[in-house]
């Protein structure tokens, strides 16, 4: 008896009830193009700063979702370094963040090329630039082999694991991942929004590689989602809500591996989730346009460039609290220099001493 969807006859063919899922679909549509249409209406680079934005949070994210923590100043800096977006001062990246914020961009910035196996390839050597997941080595740029046995999904601590999941043997995966290509890569009828949410199930079913599946069935969609929209511009972060939600994602997920090809509750869900990346997407645009208001309204206030660097991170929503010692390590400067910095902003009204006491004073914006 088939226990999972790539044993079923019929495989890959999937099935889907139209009568539930239009609905949905004309509504993440209209909710798409009202956030397109308002982004469009942004100068150049308020809309420069909103992708900045957007892809740093799925960049981060996406990684959250596998226990990964990944430095946001990092994944900021590679983003602005290669879409050349000036951030002022930026901090260096590891070889993992550079990987990670190449294999998105590849995606979105390419999002018309075709998707080929050396692509694939190239996105998974680069999520993994040292040969390894943690501490275990792994085969980089190449499909899986199982040579430590078959692909699994679990969870729980070892002598006691729950099994999830149970991928197609190694010798299958060549060639389901052809069937796959040529039909991620091909014209049909169906909705590139949908086939993105197809693609995404699909992929996972597969499980192609020994590491790094989830990030790159992730990055597929976003890749899908780019031509949806014929934009590399993002302005939402599809892996920020899957995050928010990622016990309903993977209860779902499992639940569509082991049933049979009617997957329209596997797309319902993905839509809906969709339609909630959009709405959070609200306030990103506010945050955008809250920075391109406070440039606005000082544009004739004189700051040096320890100054204006450290405004933005201010705005760009600092982690932790502001004091002169943060500063000066921040901004690569004496303790006097940048008390001076921050002496001169409060003077123009810019920064306010914080009223919570302790044993440093902090500083945030007005």
């Amino acid at each position: 008896m088939a226990t999972h969807l790539y044993e079923l006859d019929g495989w890959p063919h999937f099935q889907l009830d139209q009568s539930i899922l239009s609905n949905r679909l004309a509504a993440v549509r209209y909710l798409q193009g009202r956030l397109l249409g308002r982004m469009e209406g942004l100068g150049f680079s308020s809309r420069a700063e909103a992708t900045l934005r957007s892809l740093t949070v799925e960049i981060i994210k996406s990684n959250e979702i596998e226990g990964e923590k990944l430095d946001r100043e990092q994944v900021r800096s590679s983003i602005a370094r290669r879409l050349g977006v000036d951030i002022g001062a930026r901090t260096p990246a590891e070889r993992n963040v550079d990987g990670a914020v190449e294999m998105m961009l590849d995606a979105t910035q390419n999002y018309d090329r075709p998707l080929s196996k050396a692509r694939l390839f190239g996105w998974h050597a680069a999520l993994f630039p040292d040969g390894r997941a943690g501490m275990r080595k792994i085969n980089i740029g190449a499909w899986r082999n199982d040579a430590a046995g078959p692909m699994r999904v679990v969870s729980g601590p070892i002598g006691r694991e729950k099994i999830h999941y149970e991928a197609p043997p190694a010798t299958r995966v060549d060639r389901e991942m052809r069937a796959f290509l040529r039909w991620l890569n091909g014209t049909d009828n169906t909705d590139l929004v949908l086939k993105a949410g197809i693609a995404h199930l699909w992929f996972l079913t597969i499980h192609p590689f020994e590491d790094g599946n989830g990030r790159i069935a992730r990055t597929l969609t976003d890749l899908l989602l780019a031509r949806s929209e014929r934009s590399s511009q993002r302005f939402y972060s599809m892996s920020a809500q899957i995050q928010k939600e990622r016990n309903e994602y993977y209860s779902l997920l499992e639940a569509t591996q082991k049933g049979d090809l009617e997957i329209t509750s596997w797309m319902a869900w993905f839509l809906d989730c969709l339609g909630r990346a959009f709405k959070g997407a609200e306030t990103t645009l506010g945050d955008v346009l809250t920075k391109a208001r406070f440039w606005e309204n000082h544009r004739t206030d004189s700051m040096n460039d320890r100054q204006r660097t450290m405004v933005n991170k201010l705005l760009d929503g600092f982690d932790g609290k502001l004091t002169s010692s943060t500063w000066a390590k921040i901004a690569k400067c004496s303790p006097d220099t940048a008390l001076r910095d921050i002496e001169g902003l409060i003077a123009k009204g810019i920064l306010k001493r914080d009223t919570a006491g302790g044993r440093s004073t902090s500083y945030s914006l007005t």
